[in-house]
C-alpha cells in the first residue's frame, strides 16, 4: 500500500556552484512531489556532524564537512506518496558514476562527494532529517 512520505534533500555546494538549483527542484516537482520546506543555510560543524554522525570518525569525514561548508546549501522538505523511493529513484545511487542516466546524479556527478544531493534513505530518517534543519 502507498503511503504518505516526508523526505529531506541537501541540494549540496556543487550543485550551487553549477547553478542546478533550478534543475532540482523542476525534476521533484515534476514527479509530483510537493516542496514544503525551502531554506538556503550555510552549514556548521555541529550540524555537520550531528547530519553525518553515522561517518563522522571515518578518515574521510574532515574533507565532507570541508565540502558541505565551502557555499551556503538548499535545504527542501518533500511530501508525497513514496516520497523517499521516488526521491531515492530521482537522485540515483550515492556514486555518482553508478548512476544512471536520467537521474540527478547520473546526469550531473562523476563522484562519491561531489554527487549534487543528499536524500533520506529511509521513512524513519526522512522525519528525523527535515526535524534536524527545519526547527
Amino acid at each position: 500500500m502507498a503511503s504518505h512520505e516526508r523526505s529531506l534533500i541537501i541540494i549540496k555546494p556543487d550543485a550551487i556552484q553549477r547553478r542546478l538549483f533550478g534543475e532540482i527542484v523542476k525534476r521533484l516537482e515534476n514527479k509530483g512531489l510537493k516542496i514544503i520546506g525551502t531554506k538556503m543555510m550555510t552549514l556548521h560543524d555541529a550540524l555537520i556532524e550531528e547530519h553525518y554522525a553515522h561517518i563522522k570518525d571515518k578518515p574521510f569525514f574532515p574533507g565532507i564537512r570541508d565540502f558541505m561548508k565551502a557555499t551556503p546549501v538548499v535545504v527542501l522538505a518533500v511530501e508525497g506518496i513514496n516520497a523517499v523511493s521516488a526521491v531515492r529513484l530521482l537522485v540515483g545511487p550515492t556514486k555518482g558514476y553508478e548512476a544512471d542516466a536520467g537521474s540527478i546524479r547520473g546526469d550531473f556527478s562523476m563522484s562519491t562527494q561531489s554527487n549534487i544531493v543528499h536524500a533520506s534513505d529511509s521513512i524513519e530518517n526522512g522525519e528525523i532529517e527535515i526535524k534536524r534543519f527545519f526547527k
